[in-house]
C-alpha cells in the first residue's frame, strides 16, 4: 500500500485518540466531549477556522489551500450506539448504555488524521471543509446541520465520507455508482380497543388480535405491492400488548422498519400501511394510528465521482484492492441528505475479520486509521489540484 507517510507515521497517536473516543461514548446529539476533542484538535494543528455548535453537537474546520480554488467536503460522523459493548477492552465503554458499536470513533479519527495532515501540508488550491456530523444513528443529524445553515456558511462542490466495512480485508475500498445504500424509516402502530376480564374475551374488542392480523397482513406490502425488481424492506420487529394472564388487554402496539432504493417505492409502502392499518383496526371494532418517523433518503452517489474515487483509492491500497461497483447495501446513511445538496461519493473501507457492525461484540481495527485517513486527505488533494 501506498499510503501518506506522514498520516502513516502518526498511526499509534491516532490510535490513541480513536480510543479515547471509544472509551467515552455519546449518542446522538450528546456528543459534546467528542465534539470539545475534536475542536482543541483542529486548533493544536493549525486548521484556519473551527466552528462548534452546527447541527446542535457538529463541528466544522475550514482548511485554506495555497491559492484560490474549489472547494472539497469530508464529514466523519461521531456518535455512538445506545447499547452496552461487551469486549472486554482495556478502553471499553466507561458510558452506560453506550457504545461505538459502528465504528463512528474511527470515522472521526480518519478525518482528524486527514485533517492533520491537510493542514500541515496544504499542497492544493482552494479550501476544504472539515464536518463532523453528530446524530448519524438517529439519521438525523445531517439534516440537523443543513437546516444550521452547513452549505450556505461553508459552500461545498463536492462531499465525501467513508465507513468501515467487517468481512472485507483491511486494505479493500468500495464505492457504488449510484444509489448505493437504502431510504429509511422506523414506524409506530398504537392500537386501541377495549379490555375485558381474559373469561370473557366477547365483551373485548381484543388488540390483541388487531395486532397479530396486521403484523402478518404487512408482510404482503412488499410480496404483492413492490416491483420484484425493486428493492424493499418492511419487517415488524416488536408486538407489545398486555401483562396478565386473565386479561384482554385494552392496547397494543408494533413498531417496525422500511427500506428501499426508490423514493416511489418508499412511499407506497408507508400508504400501504396506512392503509392496511385502518382497514384491519375498523374490521375487528379497533382504532388504530400509524406514526412514520423521520428517516433518510436512499444513499445517492455520483458515479462519475464514484469512479474518479475509486480510482484514486487505487493510487493507494493498489487497483486489485479496489471495488468500483460494489453491491448496494439494505442499512442506511443519513450522509445521503447531504449528497442532495452536494455532488459526492460515499466509500467503504474494509475493516479484516471480525465482529460486525451494531454487535456489543464489535471492535474497530485500528490498523486501517491511516487507510481511511490518507483515502479522505487524498481525495481532497486530487480533486483540488484538478489532477483527477
Amino acid at each position: 500500500m501506498d499510503l501518506i507517510p506522514q498520516i502513516r507515521d502518526e498511526q499509534a497517536a491516532l490510535a490513541a485518540i480513536r480510543q479515547d473516543i471509544h472509551a467515552h461514548p455519546e449518542i446522538g446529539f450528546q456528543e459534546t466531549r467528542t465534539a470539545a476533542l475534536v475542536a482543541d484538535c483542529l486548533r493544536r494543528w493549525g486548521v484556519d477556522q473551527v466552528e462548534t455548535g452546527i447541527g446542535k453537537t457538529g463541528v466544522v474546520g475550514v482548511i485554506e489551500g495555497r491559492g484560490p480554488g474549489r472547494t472539497v467536503g469530508l464529514r466523519a460522523d461521531m456518535d455512538a450506539l445506545p447499547m452496552e459493548e461487551d469486549t472486554g477492552l482495556p478502553f471499553t465503554s466507561r458510558n452506560p448504555g453506550a457504545f461505538h458499536g459502528c465504528g463512528h470513533d474511527g470515522h472521526t479519527t480518519m478525518l482528524l488524521g486527514a485533517a492533520q495532515y491537510l493542514a500541515a501540508s496544504r499542497s492544493f488550491p482552494g479550501r476544504v471543509i472539515l464536518i463532523f456530523q453528530p446524530a448519524e444513528e438517529r439519521l438525523t443529524g445531517a439534516d440537523a446541520m443543513i437546516a444550521d445553515g452547513l452549505f450556505d456558511r461553508f459552500p461545498c462542490d463536492e462531499v465525501y465520507g467513508l465507513h468501515n466495512w467487517p468481512g472485507k480485508p483491511a486494505g479493500w475500498i468500495g464505492c457504488t455508482p449510484g444509489v448505493s445504500m437504502a431510504a429509511s424509516n422506523s414506524f409506530d402502530i398504537a392500537i386501541t380497543g377495549r379490555g375485558s376480564h381474559g373469561a370473557m374475551p366477547n365483551q373485548s374488542v381484543d388488540p390483541v388480535i388487531v395486532a397479530v392480523s396486521l403484523a402478518q397482513a404487512l408482510q404482503t406490502v412488499v410480496s404483492r405491492n413492490v416491483p420484484p425488481r425493486q428493492m424493499a424492506v418492511l419487517s415488524v420487529t416488536s408486538v407489545h400488548a398486555g401483562s396478565a394472564y386473565n386479561v384482554v388487554p385494552e392496547a397494543a402496539s408494533l413498531c417496525g422498519t422500511i427500506r428501499s432504493y426508490d423514493k416511489a417505492v418508499h412511499t407506497l409502502i408507508i400508504r400501504r400501511i396506512q392503509e392496511i392499518t385502518a382497514g384491519i383496526a375498523a374490521t375487528f371494532g379497533a382504532t388504530a394510528t400509524v406514526t412514520i418517523n423521520p428517516g433518510c433518503t436512499p444513499l445517492a452517489n455520483d458515479p462519475a465521482l464514484a469512479d474518479i474515487a475509486c480510482r484514486i483509492a487505487s493510487e493507494l491500497v493498489g487497483a486489485e484492492n479496489v471495488d468500483p461497483a460494489a453491491e448496494p447495501v439494505s442499512g442506511s446513511e443519513d450522509f445521503a441528505a447531504m449528497l442532495e445538496k452536494v455532488p459526492g461519493a460515499y466509500l467503504w473501507v474494509g475493516a479484516g475479520d471480525g465482529k460486525n457492525l451494531h454487535n456489543p461484540g464489535y471492535r474497530f481495527n485500528d490498523d486501517i486509521l491511516p487507510i481511511g485517513a490518507s483515502l479522505l486527505a487524498r481525495i481532497a488533494e486530487r480533486r483540488l489540484a484538478g489532477n483527477q
